[in-house]
């Protein structure tokens, strides 16, 4: 999981404008974002350091222009800050999914799902080596990314489920929820046995839960299935 992510929209209109003002120029003086937003150049500095401190601004470069003095100080955005404006990463990856189905068949989607389950897989498995089957279901809260907020492990009679409160892959998911198969398969994988997922965005439950069953150990030679319409990974049995 990953924290909800801030859009342009949702900060405070000086900031927007300064940070729009600098995305239109690629990099801009103080002067410049002073007299384009008709600011003294010490609102705008205090601005700024505000933006640096939050990671979306930083200092890019000074420019001089020949015969002049002191050279003036240029301001970029950072990655981060690139990212408060909008992308379409999710319109394009359906894209390539169904352009991939459609050339090269379902089976070569298949494998390139089993392709990013083995990279998750070996991304987790010396950190898991060796934990006993609770903690390494603990340690999955941090699936997505360390210390997240959003996923949490509840206990009930039948066992333990990880619950994520937000879906990093959202906007895919929705529209493609095959991907999930690939986080149901990693988590069998990773955990040993079978993982069902019992509540899911796409119904429109908010969530996304997923049923570790402990008593149902995997097959030996799993690797990936797409999941089944009961939430769970096919060709465990």
């Amino acid at each position: 999981m990953t924290q909800a992510r801030t859009t342009l929209d949702q900060l405070p209109e000086t900031r927007g404008a300064l940070l729009r003002f600098i995305k239109a120029k690629g990099s801009t003086a103080l002067a410049d974002m002073a007299t384009h937003l008709n600011m003294t150049r010490e609102a705008v500095r205090q601005q700024l350091a505000g933006l640096e401190q939050d990671g979306w601004v930083q200092r890019a470069a000074q420019r001089k222009a020949p015969g002049q003095g002191r050279p003036t100080t240029l301001f970029a955005l950072t990655a981060a800050g690139d990212h408060l404006f909008p992308k379409f990463y999710d319109v394009l990856t359906v894209e390539l999914l169904d352009t991939l189905a459609e050339t090269l068949g379902t089976d070569a989607l298949r494998r390139m799902l089993a392709s990013l389950t083995d990279k998750q897989v070996a991304h987790w498995q010396n950190k898991l080596r060796d934990l006993p089957l609770a903690e390494r279901i603990e340690a999955l809260k941090g699936f997505y990314f360390e210390q997240d907020p959003f996923t949490q492990v509840e206990h009930d009679a039948q066992g333990a489920v990880l619950v994520e409160h937000n879906c990093p892959y959202l906007n895919l998911a929705m529209q493609r929820p095959q991907l999930c198969s690939v986080t149901v398969s990693t988590l069998s994988r990773l955990l040993g046995v079978r993982v069902r997922r019992e509540a899911r965005f796409q119904a429109g439950d908010r969530r996304c839960a997923f049923r570790v069953l402990a008593e149902e150990p995997i097959a030996e030679d799993f690797q990936f299935e797409f999941e089944t319409e009961n939430g769970g990974a096919a060709g465990h049995d």
